[in-house]
């Protein structure tokens, strides 16, 4: 789908999306902002950056108490809320026979290479080209351990890697690292990911930076501020070649933990 439909579908859902708020039609609110979200989902983040902040803007109003307290009452008397209006839906046109569909990368672990993976030459830096304009990658699937939750859709994703992407910046800001597990604790109403699913946030987040940017997934880490395990993976897919020995992947990711520092030390 061309970026102008994209944008000119996304625009109308805002709008509507305003109405609803406007009127406090709470069930039609909730459709039309999962809709937006899977509608920008479909456009490079640079392509649609008016339209995911003005979604985070509605997001505080659909969390605020004055909201929460109209989805209760609706709840309980379904007679006071207004006549539902079908919400539209994204209409997915065909691409044209010559063009080959969109291919999501596979993100395949450090963990999971064989020997003679493991002993091959390095890629060398790969391009962003593919990665800016394409969807979130698929990620190879690794047997469960425990329960997980379960996988999310790209629109709740990039939902998710939007507001991650400020956080990690704040965190970037004053210099620190942070881990899954304190990013919970920050922001109680992020749910609960599957673990690919954290990589694909990662991943989404450093997708949305300029160029020459260094990667914010680097300030997720691991026990006592150590490389994520997925952090080779996940810089590969964006382009940074991290080496193919644990001590050229740490030694790649600890210099672009201080890039990040640097970067941001001045900005808000």
């Amino acid at each position: 789908m061309e970026i102008a439909t994209i944008r000119r579908d996304l625009n109308h859902s805002l709008t509507e999306l305003g109405r609803a708020i406007d009127k406090l039609a709470v069930a039609r609110a909730a459709d039309l902002y999962a809709l937006a979200w899977q509608q920008a989902a479909q456009a490079p983040p640079s392509e649609t950056r008016q339209q995911r902040a003005r979604l985070a803007e509605y997001k505080e109003i659909l969390s605020s108490r004055r909201w929460q307290e109209a989805e209760r009452r609706q709840a309980a008397d379904p007679q006071s809320q207004p006549v539902p209006v079908p919400v539209p839906r994204t209409v997915r046109r065909p691409r044209p026979a010559a063009e080959p569909p969109p291919v999501r990368p596979t993100v395949v672990w450090s963990s999971d290479k064989t020997p003679e993976q493991s002993t091959s030459s390095s890629p060398g830096p790969r391009r962003r080209t593919a990665a800016r304009t394409g969807p979130a990658p698929v990620v190879a699937r690794r047997p469960a351990q425990g329960p997980q939750p379960a996988l999310l859709e790209s629109g709740a994703l990039w939902e998710i890697a939007t507001q991650l992407r400020s956080h990690l910046e704040q965190v970037a800001h004053a210099g620190a690292t942070t881990t899954w597990p304190t990013i919970r604790r920050r922001l109680p109403e992020l749910p609960r990911l599957h673990r690919d699913d954290e990589s694909v946030v990662l991943w989404l987040v450093d997708e949305e930076r300029r160029d020459d940017e260094p990667l914010l997934a680097a300030l997720v880490t691991v026990g006592d501020r150590q490389m994520h395990p997925r952090f080779p993976a996940i810089a590969e897919q964006l382009g940074l070649s991290t080496g193919r020995t644990p001590a050229q992947q740490r030694a790649v990711w600890g210099y672009e933990v201080l890039r990040v520092h640097q970067h941001w030390r001045h900005r808000r």
